[in-house]
């Protein structure tokens, strides 16, 4: 099975999201999405962070009625930071026949560099690297590190890295739909709607807990 994995804070997860996830599910012929939140994401911390429960549920809310998406707890129900390695080494250990394919957007993939262990990612799983136009293929070898540019060698006609293990760095632009959860939350603390921004359900959620308003607000 060929599973693609799409980790985040998703605070909250919002039509971006979903949208880049399918068109990289069809482009690399994926069986499954698997949608995984963070419980206390290393790089993010702080600016309105919700619980890792209300980030699950709002998850699950969002991919119902999609059968190619799924949600996994892995980060939320294990204690401490949520590093993608160690994430990536637990989906191994229980899924061990499966092709494991790790989306991250361009600005992450540069700052590959400064996660737990990523030298050993490569050795995990494809890589899928996604980004709005006008951003170029030429970027992915640039953006590696140099301490494990050797381990790489480029397919022009593909327009692909190869790691030396066999997994593939690939990139792939996605429809720039300029949504971030970010300006989401903004628009909250404002009192703002975030009407087709995110799923009909996540906005009635959000609304329902009072996510993200700001102090002494009610919706």
């Amino acid at each position: 099975m060929r599973i693609g994995i799409l980790g985040g804070t998703f605070n909250p997860i919002h039509l971006a999201h979903l949208r880049s996830a399918e068109e990289v599910r069809e482009a690399q012929r994926l069986d499954r999405i698997l949608f995984i939140p963070s419980a206390t994401p290393p790089h993010k911390q702080g600016d309105g962070l919700v619980s890792s429960t209300h980030r699950l549920a709002m998850v699950k809310l969002a991919i119902a009625g999609n059968p190619h998406f799924r949600v996994s707890t892995a980060e939320v129900e294990r204690p401490g930071r949520s590093y993608s390695v160690d994430t990536l080494r637990a989906l191994r250990a229980q899924m061990p026949a499966a092709e494991f394919h790790f989306i991250m957007g361009m600005d992450a993939f540069r700052e590959i560099a400064t996660w737990k262990e990523y030298g050993s990612i490569f050795s995990l799983c494809h890589l899928v690297v996604i980004s709005r136009p006008p951003a170029a293929e030429a970027d992915l070898m640039a953006a590696l590190p140099v301490a494990v540019r050797r381990e790489f060698c480029y397919r022009p006609r593909a327009q692909r890295l190869e790691h030396r293990t066999g997994h593939r760095v690939v990139f792939q632009r996605v429809t720039d739909l300029d949504i971030s959860a970010s300006a989401i939350r903004l628009r909250l603390r404002q009192g703002l709607s975030i009407r087709y921004l995110v799923p009909l359900r996540v906005e009635r959620y959000i609304a329902r807990h009072h996510l993200y308003a700001r102090k002494g607000a009610s919706h």
